[in-house]
């Protein structure tokens, strides 16, 4: 009980730092001319969000690191390396790696060389591979996390040599997925959220105590980033958010052991990814029909007739329904 509150204490204290400064950092973007360009073959209602600041994820990445360096400065300071890394240590190497690879695409698309277009898409995923690939052996050989829980067995699953790729995959996975997810106002932020919220539960339950703290930690930071990023937005993540968040909650998920109910916690993004890789399968082997009047999902329904806002309320609400379901099957 003591532990719970102290994260949920935590979550507070990250949102009110990310609600402080994200004024300020609006106005630096604004400043510093880096808004968002809108695809022309996307929704028309899209084109009014032209030149919206983006690059958001800063907001939510630096009160997570400080936060997190600061609560664990005495580990920091004594190297305990092993400690540091089975809680926090490597998830937010992770937030920030990935973090840095979205910054950098969409510093591209805005004012870079490839405007309009950022990031070449071969290197940013080669550089996610890279990243996904040593991550995914630090957890197998250095850490030693439970490579894989099945719901309502206690035994846990030895992968043995498949387990690298298997990581590796999940961690490039969820980041472009919850990419894809990006695309509505609120909708990415309230998604992860809702995620985060469930892990840091599963972890908490499981006696993962500062992992827990980390999980709920960026709770609070991603409702910070909410408070601008509600209809109408006034700042977007970006990639410097979406690929960060999507990666660190793959690699959350990997350290609880629990990572069989990613797709059910983190449904949405998992769905909007499968209605991608649908789309263009579907598009070559009928010679340009489409399966979807537009890709990623949240876009089809919006060409079908629903508001943006109710997109991302009727998304945000089967996300929780489905984390509770995630929930309740770690219980078991």
């Amino acid at each position: 009980m003591k532990e719970g509150s102290l994260a949920l204490a935590l979550s507070t204290l990250s949102f009110m730092m990310a609600v402080i400064w994200g004024g300020p950092l609006i106005r630096v973007l604004r400043h510093f001319k880096i808004g968002k360009l809108i695809r022309v073959e996307g929704p028309a209602r899209h084109i009014t969000k032209m030149g919206t600041p983006t690059m958001g994820g800063v907001m939510i990445i630096v009160p997570v690191v400080l936060l997190t360096v600061l609560l664990n400065a005495s580990q920091f300071i004594g190297l305990n390396l092993r400690m540091m890394g089975q809680s926090i240590l490597i998830p937010l190497m992770v937030l920030i790696s990935f973090g840095m690879i979205g910054a950098v695409d969409d510093w591209e698309g805005v004012r870079g060389a490839r405007k309009g277009l950022g990031m070449r898409a071969r290197t940013k995923f080669l550089l996610q591979v890279g990243l996904a690939v040593m991550v995914a052996l630090t957890l197998k050989y250095a850490l030693d996390v439970p490579e894989l829980l099945w719901p309502g067995v206690e035994f846990v699953f030895d992968l043995g040599p498949f387990y690298v790729p298997i990581a590796a995959f999940i961690i490039v996975g969820m980041s472009n997925a919850v990419n894809f997810t990006d695309g509505l106002d609120g909708l990415a932020g309230l998604i992860s959220a809702t995620a985060f919220a469930a892990f840091g539960a599963i972890a908490l339950m499981g006696g993962q105590i500062f992992l827990a703290r980390f999980c709920f930690t960026l709770v609070g930071a991603l409702f910070g980033f909410l408070w601008f990023n509600v209809h109408p937005a006034e700042l977007f993540m970006g990639d410097t958010g979406s690929l960060a968040l999507g990666a660190t909650l793959a690699v959350v998920a990997l350290m609880t052991g629990e990572w069989l109910l990613l797709p059910i916690i983190a449904i949405i993004p998992v769905s909007e990814a499968l209605s991608v890789v649908l789309q263009i399968i579907y598009f070559k082997r009928t010679h340009g029909k489409r399966l979807f009047k537009m890709a990623p999902l949240h876009h089809h329904f919006e060409l079908s007739g629903w508001s943006e806002t109710q997109v991302v309320q009727r998304f945000w609400l089967m996300s929780l329904l489905f984390a509770m379901l995630g929930m309740a099957l770690a219980l078991v």
